[in-house]
């Protein structure tokens, strides 16, 4: 009989409900987890990681698996303890999901994901129309705007950093920004960057249509001029110089994904290349998925700090979109040849979601016209600058 009444207390029934007034935050963050996983299914927002990110959150808010121990990652990360940066620590006394954390922690993930990203990036859009890199740079200006207001309403600079990074637009990057500046807050600004990146076309036209006119709109591009195959391999080989040379702190994002570009246009190594696009992205987006999810405890998630992230995280994407589009008009009072300003919403980094829904907007104006091409010029110049910009917010305040 005491076996069974042991046996009773161990279950997660017990851990959960036997305790509702303490546990009822694990029984929300169980909830939440059930809507991520029905968005990313039924709405399909962004599936591929947010079911990993939502069952790794159900997993983490079951209790009793000790899948997951956050106290285990608080030794660890407090300067001064007896397992400050142990990596055995976490491996000998930590369950699965701490494991496959050490891959989000050390940054691997994210710079695996960034070769699977080069290796299926066509760079030949910009490549033909340098401008366009103007357009992905100023999109990048959410970032900095929402850094600058989460410092107003209180976040230190590692956390204003780690939010306003979900301006970039790229799931990947603000993962790796965070993982290095705000551990902590790895649950919440996933789950905003990647639910946001999945919005693009609920987000972005609104902005699109009040920040241009009709006739803005309906700007036809002269068709972009063709890329040898010798730029192409020039490209990737230059860029990762100059940015290892002006920003050190991004080349790993930046060297992985020229490094799965150059595997791509080389044309002589065609097995790495696929396997970087299928095998190894797919791999990788598993761990980091659901590694990502276990982050976001009910102690980390349920707080006000986490809707100040969400709130701060559609006003950075906000102001991102706007950048590249009033950037774009400015430049057509000096260009000969226009510019339509709907292919800045398109500076960032949602590859190739951005650029589809410039295409999209356009069209709707002038059936004839087809910017996708025109918008993939910024669209992929973003994922540099976004890049760029977290190896600078990493350099000041990492």
């Amino acid at each position: 009989m005491e076996k069974l009444i042991e046996f009773g207390k161990s279950t997660g029934f017990y851990l959960l409900f036997g305790n509702i007034s303490e546990n009822w935050k694990m029984l929300v963050m169980i909830l939440i987890s059930l809507l991520l996983l029905w968005l990313a299914i039924k709405k399909k927002f962004e599936p591929l990681l947010l079911i990993g990110i939502a069952f790794g959150m159900l997993l983490t808010n079951l209790p009793g698996a000790n899948l997951y121990n956050s106290e285990l990652w608080n030794e660890f990360m407090t300067e001064g303890s007896a397992h400050f940066h142990n990596y055995g620590y976490i491996l000998a006394n930590g369950g699965l999901l701490d494991i496959l954390y050490i891959g989000v922690k050390t940054c691997l993930y994210p710079c695996l994901i960034f070769v699977g990203i080069g290796a299926m990036t066509d760079f030949g859009p910009l490549i033909s129309n340098p401008k366009s890199l103007l357009l992905g740079a100023a999109a990048q200006i959410g970032i900095f705007v929402t850094f600058i207001g989460c410092v107003v309403l209180g976040f230190d600079n590692q956390a204003a950093a780690s939010i306003g990074i979900i301006g970039g637009a790229d799931g990947p990057t603000a993962i790796y920004t965070t993982s290095i500046l705000k551990p902590e807050l790895l649950g919440p600004i996933a789950v905003a960057a990647y639910s946001y990146m999945a919005l693009v076309p609920v987000i972005q036209p609104p902005i699109m249509k009040l920040l241009t006119t009709k006739k803005e709109r309906m700007i036809v591009m002269k068709p972009l001029r063709a890329v040898s195959k010798t730029e192409k391999i020039i490209f990737p080989i230059a860029v990762t110089i100059f940015v290892a040379l002006l920003v050190p702190s991004a080349t790993p994002l930046v060297g992985c994904l020229m490094l799965g570009n150059l595997w791509k246009e080389s044309g002589v190594a065609e097995r790495l290349c696929k396997t970087a696009q299928n095998e190894l992205m797919n791999i990788v987006t598993i761990f980091l998925g659901i590694s990502v999810g276990a982050t976001a405890t009910a102690a980390n998630f349920l707080n006000l700090q986490t809707l100040k992230i969400l709130a701060m995280g559609i006003v950075a994407f906000s102001m991102g979109t706007a950048g590249g589009v009033l950037l774009a008009k400015f430049m057509n009072l000096f260009s000969k040849n226009k510019i339509n300003p709907l292919i800045g919403s398109a500076g960032v980094s949602a590859v190739p979601m951005a650029a589809r829904v410039s295409q999209s907007v356009g069209q709707k104006e002038n059936p004839s016209n087809f910017l996708l091409m025109h918008a993939m010029g910024p669209n992929v110049a973003g994922v540099i600058g976004s890049a760029i910009a977290a190896g600078a917010l990493i350099a000041f305040f990492g």
